[in-house]
């Protein structure tokens, strides 16, 4: 999110548990500057490979609650990030296989939360899904948000998924009518499915 009109919007209509906020230069989604409006629910600084002053420095600028990690940082960059902004930390954990699964234990202790999204070339944002059976073998103790191409099609079947670490979902490329802008119907009505009840 970096509008300040689309922000209110999808804060109104939609009233997410969370809201991020991209902060590296070489994405389409980069926020280049505090939007003149910033939302009442708690706030995620994405990061990649950045360093601990400038996230530190957008921290306060932003006020987030959140520092979500999607590059190679280590373990012991989160355990950093954590003591030193008092945010909470999910690291980003790319998957297209079981095997990718066992790099998720070494942030134990490190990090608050997971994110699983698709492996690909690029850093997030393909609008891809991996298979969520992976899941299955899914043994660390972390908690996770599930990411990877979910789209508005998809709320059904989020509805029924189940698994005792999953405690939400990430929605970003596939509700936008451009980069960084939401679609407010597309995001509350996808929402309020996975709540199960209806618009206000």
């Amino acid at each position: 999110m970096r509008d300040a009109d689309n922000i209110r919007a999808v804060e109104e209509l939609a009233k997410p548990d969370l809201m991020g906020f991209i902060c590296w230069e070489r994405s389409p989604r980069n926020v280049a500057q505090v939007p003149a409006y910033l939302p009442r629910c708690p706030r995620v600084g994405v990061f990649v490979n950045a360093s601990l002053y400038f996230i530190l420095k957008q921290t306060e600028a932003f006020q987030f609650s959140y520092i979500q990690l999607h590059g190679s940082e280590s373990p012991q960059f989160c355990k950093e990030i954590r003591e030193q902004s008092g945010c909470k930390v999910i690291k980003a954990v790319s998957i297209s296989s079981a095997e990718d699964l066992a790099s998720a234990s070494r942030y134990e202790g490190f990090a608050d939360l997971l994110l699983f999204d698709t492996k690909c070339t690029t850093v997030g944002g393909s609008g891809r899904k991996f298979s969520w059976d992976i899941l299955d073998s899914y043994r660390s103790g972390l908690p996770f948000l599930l990411s990877g191409g979910i789209g508005p099609e998809d709320a059904g079947l989020l509805r029924q998924f189940r698994h005792p670490l999953c405690i939400g979902f990430d929605i970003n490329s596939c509700f936008e009518v451009a980069p960084g802008i939401k679609d407010t119907d597309k995001t509350s009505t996808f929402i309020n499915t996975i709540r199960g009840h209806e618009p206000n």
